[in-house]
């Protein structure tokens, strides 16, 4: 605020410098939608490795290929994951209620409670009451000295125990419904608030009544439900969070694939956010003959957002007995594009010899460099095995890839550092919404994102050899006319040379025989 002097003397006075800092978002934020033993449904969590997967959603599950992707994501380099649980209930006549319930005391004065979610996982809880209560807290809770208890919940499966001190059926700060609700993973209250008629609570315990339901194998229709954009309940439970990079669909049918409808979709949806899709190479791509046919016929989108990585991974099963085993390769080539996010930056392509598959025993598809020849102008991502390295990624196309296209946005690497570069300036310009529409606004949005830009240029980003080669930030009256300014607009044009990777390397021989050296 400018100094109002009203006396003789020096004046301090602060101006501002203009200067509002872009920061570059994440990149390498991978999402996995799909089926789980246990944990929320419908809902997206953010996990931070495998064993965070584990504790909320129960780990590696014979029914679902959810865990063994997103173990392969966190042994491959990857550091954050974000997880959807779907869940199919089976509505048939007979069929259990999804979550066990628990009964602590008996007829109509017991304390109900329930699994906090579906899953036969919930008939290895365990509840216990006890009364051993402090002197002094019911009076500071504002109830009688027989409304406080203590609470033990434990899942013997797990071995995991949680313990809730001085609770209360009656309303005061430790309301029983509302301490689950906040505190537990394991149950929440049973029934509607208040309680009618009020539980007598005496020390006891008791085992679950039923064994709650995993719910029927998935269908694209589980992921896509009624209403499901406007409630946030299925795929789109990723519109409860504010942002991911990576989208992996395990495949959830008997035969290992994912519908192609469900692809089409996820692939607008992934545009939407500014993210890219990884497809898994169907289960009938045996060969590369099946891979060339089944890309002609379509795998349901060709955005510039997807790439499809083939063939399938062969990896030991810890669940059984560390067998060989068939696996999709999309949560590992996450972890190798998180990686290579970290060691290089999100412009280099996440393939070649560094690029290895931590984990993978081999390849369901052996390929020659013949047959890598003929299905990398289709733009399918071959998965190599290279001699002392081991299985790697050896290609960096998206499913605009297909040389007959033509496309810009040819290479995954180009087209992930553009949507780096939009995201991160989409949320780093909020704050000239509203700003007076005239030079010296486009004079600092010219300083922020040319000073964002040129630190990706220091950081070998672009090509060029210098940022007037490299990359423009233009805002000024060419870019946003009077008209313009009228409707309340200003248009910032921002351009970039993109890097693109040395897919074929050429070395020329040439025989030297008799020349003589000047």
């Amino acid at each position: 605020m400018p100094v109002q002097p009203t006396y003789p003397g020096v004046y301090i006075e602060e101006v501002p410098s203009g200067v509002r800092t872009i920061t570059g978002v994440a990149t390498s934020i991978a999402a996995f939608v799909g089926r789980a033993r246990r944990g929320p449904v419908d809902e997206a969590v953010t996990i931070n490795g495998f064993a965070d997967f584990e504790r909320i959603y129960g780990g590696l599950w014979a029914e679902s290929s959810l865990g063994f992707a997103v173990r392969d994501f966190f042994l491959n380099g990857g550091s954050q994951a974000i997880i959807v649980r779907v869940y199919l209930r089976d509505t048939a006549g007979g069929a259990p209620e999804p979550r066990s319930t628990l009964s602590i005391g008996a007829g109509p004065n017991s304390v109900p409670l329930i699994a906090a979610s579906p899953g036969s996982w919930g008939s290895r809880l365990r509840a216990t009451i006890d009364t051993n209560v402090g002197p002094g807290v019911a009076e500071r809770l504002g109830v009688g000295a027989g409304d406080v208890f203590n609470l033990s919940v434990e899942d013997t499966g797990a071995g995991v125990t949680e313990t809730f001190r001085n609770l209360t059926v009656k309303n005061s700060a430790r309301r029983i419904d509302q301490v689950l609700a906040a505190e537990s993973r394991l149950v929440r209250w049973n029934g509607t608030w208040p309680p009618d008629p009020l539980p007598v609570v005496a020390a006891g315990s008791d085992n679950t009544a039923d064994n709650g339901a995993d719910g029927l194998p998935l269908t694209s229709a589980a992921f896509l439900p009624d209403s499901a954009q406007t409630q946030k309940k299925g795929f789109y439970a990723l519109e409860q969070t504010d942002l991911f990079n990576l989208l992996c669909i395990p495949p959830y049918t008997p035969t290992g694939d994912v519908d192609t409808a469900l692809v089409t979709e996820a692939a607008a949806y992934c545009e939407r956010r500014r993210a890219m899709l990884l497809l898994d190479p169907p289960s009938g791509w045996k060969s590369k003959d099946q891979a060339k046919t089944g890309i002609a016929a379509g795998v349901g989108t060709t955005s510039k957002n997807a790439a499809l990585f083939f063939p399938r991974l062969i990896e030991p099963n810890p669940l059984r007995n560390n067998s060989l085993e068939e696996f999709v390769p999309c949560g590992a080539v996450a972890g190798v594009f998180a990686r290579t996010d970290a060691q290089r930056g999100v412009w280099k392509a996440p393939a070649g010899l560094d690029a290895t598959l931590a984990g993978v025993t081999q390849l369901s598809v052996p390929l020659t460099d013949g047959e890598n020849g003929e299905l990398n102008p289709l733009g399918i991502n071959c998965l190599r095995a290279r001699p002392a390295v081991g299985p790697v990624v050896w290609g960096a196309r998206t499913l605009q890839g297909d040389d007959r296209l033509a496309s810009e946005w040819k290479y995954v690497p180009v087209r992930r550092l553009a949507l780096f570069i939009e995201e991160s300036l989409y949320r780093g310009t909020q704050w000239v919404v509203f700003e007076p529409n005239d030079e010296p606004l486009w004079a600092q949005i010219r300083l922020n994102i040319g000073a964002f830009m040129q630190t990706l240029f220091r950081q070998g980003a672009f090509q060029g050899r210098s940022p007037r080669e490299a990359y423009l930030v233009k805002c000024d009256r060419e870019t946003t006319t009077q008209d313009d300014i009228n409707r309340g607009v200003v248009n910032i044009l921002v351009g970039f040379a993109p890097l693109k990777p040395a897919e074929f390397v050429i070395i020329k021989i040439q025989q030297l025989a008799g020349q003589v050296q000047a």
